[in-house]
């Protein structure tokens, strides 16, 4: 199982937008193949930050798999706009 990482900073004023695009975008990796599961948190000491916590059944299933998928590209429609800067994200065993 690899857990994927991503801190994502939304540019304020943008949070509940985000949020209502991310209850949409949920739906598209909770499909893709090798998804297991995934957690959406909000920082309590910055509300404009929340982290991206995602389980793959392998690496793959995220980087290449889900990331090039068309789907991807809705997903990346509906939210990297909201990003500033754009997330880094990592990988975990």
């Amino acid at each position: 199982m690899i857990l994927e990482v991503a801190i994502l900073n939304v540019i304020p004023g943008q949070e509940d937008a985000f949020i209502e695009a991310f209850s949409k975008a949920q739906g598209i990796i909770s499909k893709m193949a090798g998804y297991i599961s995934h957690q959406l948190k909000r920082c309590v000491e910055n509300t404009s930050r929340f982290i991206l916590l995602v389980e793959w059944e392998k690496l793959t299933d995220h980087t290449e798999g889900f990331r090039g998928s068309k789907e991807y590209q809705e997903w990346k429609g509906l939210l990297h706009h909201f990003y500033d800067p754009f997330p880094t994200v990592e990988h975990y065993e």
